[in-house]
């Protein structure tokens, strides 16, 4: 894919994510794709990609993720994004988070995401879903 293409690739991944719907964030990936988080144990195939992503919009009902950046780099496309809601899911705490973060892509032949490895500060996200961040 040019840069413009996967600019285009990257704002439809991040509306996915703002969508409440998992498997539209899954379809990004090839059906053996992973997604790790915070070097945690990767979800890998599209299911395993719905639930983490699952995980969060049930956080985070009203959850937007913007494209922030993209940069193509030797390890791979950096793809920077800002997640912002309400942590008002089941057991949430009910306050808001706006956290940054970004996701390393490998991508495969077919222009889907073959690997992800995402990272965010996780004591600054443990702060806020405790304490909240101003509206």
């Amino acid at each position: 894919m040019d840069l413009a293409e996967l600019n285009q690739f990257a704002s439809r991944y991040a509306k996915a994510w703002s969508s409440q719907d998992p498997e539209s964030v899954a379809a990004f990936y090839a059906e053996d794709g992973s997604l790790c988080v915070n070097d945690g144990a990767p979800a890998a195939g599209r299911q395993g990609i719905a639930e983490e992503a699952r995980g969060f919009m049930d956080a985070f009902p009203d959850m937007v993720v913007t494209m922030d950046d993209l940069v193509r780099a030797p390890d791979g496309t950096v793809f920077h994004w800002t997640l912002t809601g309400r942590n008002t899911g089941q057991g949430g705490s009910g306050m808001r988070v706006q956290i940054s973060g970004y996701e390393v892509w490998q991508l495969d032949a077919d222009g889907l995401i073959r690997e992800s490895k995402g990272h965010f500060d996780s004591t600054e996200y443990e702060h806020q879903l405790k304490y909240g961040v101003a509206d």
